[in-house]
């Protein structure tokens, strides 16, 4: 061996030694993932240590502090004002009211009456609603994104955006520095000269926070004026709207809400902007008094890395472990933990009819072929997978009995439900379940089940890729 492969040999195994102590100190969810890092350091040394810089340390708790004390005086202010919640009482289904106080201990929040939320299927409808809602804006607009794209429809809506401001509209946006990586200065620079509050998320701020690339805002907001709030899964950018012709069609589930839970996403958007630039908003432009304008029922629900216990997780396999009758639970990105898929086959066993709508196609192929490796012990359980092939699904619901819903961000993996800012809306409402029910059946007329027999057949080199691409699930 030459000298410098003694030098790289003995940086090699100080490194090991030196991050070793420095994954078990590092609090993870999962604590497969700190067993997985310290593997992927002993044996591939100092590549291993730079990938578990750069993705295996949660830099955001060092910013943890900060943005409880914002979210407390928030909170406070938000509460003293809001007069619509609807704790759960004896007319409430027995499984409803432990779900409602389990949103409760986890959220801290009750949900509230009097909102008027409408389930937005068509991407074009949803796109042309948020812009009828900025252009009707007044006071104030806030926006924040995992993905803005500097396309043909990004740049529209920039435009609409510019506009307003110059009109005198105060219009904030926070994007995701990953996601939205293709906002460069020359596209950014006509907001900010119109007055636009720009802001970037994450990456962090500092040159050593720009390292923790692992951890993404997944979170789509829209609140106007404090009214009227948009939230799902739906990012703005040409291919969500079918413009893009190596994509196709995109299905995609959003929320246009009115009411009460208006002040929950602003609350939201008000904790990450605080978070992102230390500004808190001002009461009087941000939460207006709340107006019942409906009669649904609804609880707004956030989660995030920097807490200490999965929110989302703990909601979807409560709701599961809940079900009597049926289950619709549809995801983009389906490479879940192990709870969850235990959940979903204990449901089947007892007899809940558990159906899976997944995407047959996604440009990630390591998730998709993750996701496929646990198709078989949910088949053998009894639980019915369908795969969509009539564009790219990019949905994210779970419908529980044709009573309670979710709809939001998180898919039902490892980086949505551990890793990911992530916003979504429980809905205790029965019309609003029966139209995902409805819209889950005739997304069916364009997806193929997968039956036993034939996934039983599949080439072996698939078993291979999908239990090899399985080993990265709590990074996925």
């Amino acid at each position: 061996m030459t000298n410098f492969d003694w030098l790289l040999s003995i940086l090699g195994y100080g490194l090991t030694l030196l991050l070793l102590p420095v994954v078990l100190l590092v609090k993870k969810r999962q604590p497969v993932s700190s067993v997985a890092w310290m593997l992927t350091i002993a044996f591939i040394p100092i590549g291993g240590a730079v990938l578990f810089l750069l993705f295996g340390i949660n830099r955001v708790q060092r910013r943890k502090e900060s943005k409880l004390r914002s979210a407390v005086r928030l909170s406070e202010r938000c509460q003293q004002r809001l007069e619509h919640a609807r704790p759960p009482n004896e007319s409430d289904r027995p499984e409803t009211r432990r779900l409602m106080r389990l949103t409760q201990r986890l959220t801290d929040t009750w949900p509230t009456i009097g909102n008027e939320v409408e389930l937005l299927s068509d991407t074009n409808r949803t796109l042309g609603l948020i812009e009828q809602a900025i252009l009707s804006a007044k006071e104030s607009i806030h926006l924040e994104y995992y993905i803005w794209q500097s396309d043909k429809t990004g740049t529209r809506l920039r435009d609409v955006l510019i506009k307003r401001a110059r009109e005198g509209v105060r219009v904030r946006f926070l994007y995701d520095g990953f996601g939205s990586f293709g906002l460069t200065r020359r596209f950014l620079r006509p907001m900010s000269d119109a007055g636009i509050q720009i802001a970037t998320f994450l990456p962090g701020q500092t040159f050593r926070e720009r390292w923790s690339i692992n951890l993404r805002n997944h979170r789509k907001i829209v609140v106007v004026d404090g009214r009227v709030a948009f939230t799902g899964g739906m990012n703005i950018g040409d291919e969500y709207i079918g413009r893009r012709r190596n994509i196709g069609f995109w299905r995609d589930a959003h929320l246009r809400v009115v009411g009460p839970e208006v002040w929950r996403h602003q609350l939201i958007f008000a904790e990450d902007w605080y978070f992102a630039t230390g500004e808190v908003l001002p009461d009087t432009e941000a939460f207006p008094a709340p107006e019942a304008t409906g009669t649904v029922i609804a609880q707004t629900v956030s989660d995030g890395p920097e807490e200490d216990a999965s929110i989302f997780q703990a909601l979807m396999l409560s709701a599961i472990n809940e079900a009597d009758e049926r289950i619709l639970l549809v995801t983009s990105y389906f490479a879940p933990p192990s709870a969850i898929i235990t959940a979903l086959e204990n449901a089947a066993f007892r007899g809940v009819r558990v159906r899976l709508l997944l995407s047959g196609r996604l440009n990630h192929a390591l998730t998709l072929f993750a996701g496929r490796s646990v198709y078989e012990t949910l088949l053998s359980a009894g639980v019915e997978i369908w795969e969509y092939h009539g564009g790219l699904l990019h949905s994210k619901t779970l419908t529980i009995d044709g009573h309670w819903s979710l709809v939001g961000s998180p898919n039902v993996d490892c980086r949505s439900l551990f890793l990911n800012f992530e916003a979504g809306m429980v809905l205790y409402d029965e019309r609003l379940a029966q139209q995902l029910e409805l819209q889950f059946e005739r997304d069916l007329q364009d997806s193929n089940r997968i039956s036993p027999e034939a996934w039983a057949r599949r080439p072996w080199y698939h078993v291979v890729m999908e239990n090899f691409c399985r080993l990265f699930t709590p990074v996925l």
